[in-house]
């Protein structure tokens, strides 16, 4: 994985616990038709709004912004 995706996924766990890897991996090959392993941080904005919105669906909502907007910051 690139040095992006492994800060995003470590971002991650904390909210999606093991699950956030995969949780992560979908995002991108669904919404931004990109490999985990090839993000960059020009990817982050618009991963960060799929993350919200997903995330949002199985978990706190606030905590999914929270996650959101880190993940956006980079």
């Amino acid at each position: 994985m690139s040095a992006v995706s492994d800060k995003v996924v470590a971002t991650s766990k904390p909210y999606l616990g093991p699950a956030a890897e995969s949780f992560i991996s979908r995002q991108c090959k669904a919404h931004l038709k990109v490999e985990l392993a090839n993000l960059s941080s020009a990817h982050l904005k618009d991963l960060a709004k799929w993350v919200e919105l997903g995330a949002g669906l199985i978990m706190d909502p606030a905590k999914a912004v929270e996650l959101a907007k880190k993940i956006s910051a980079g």
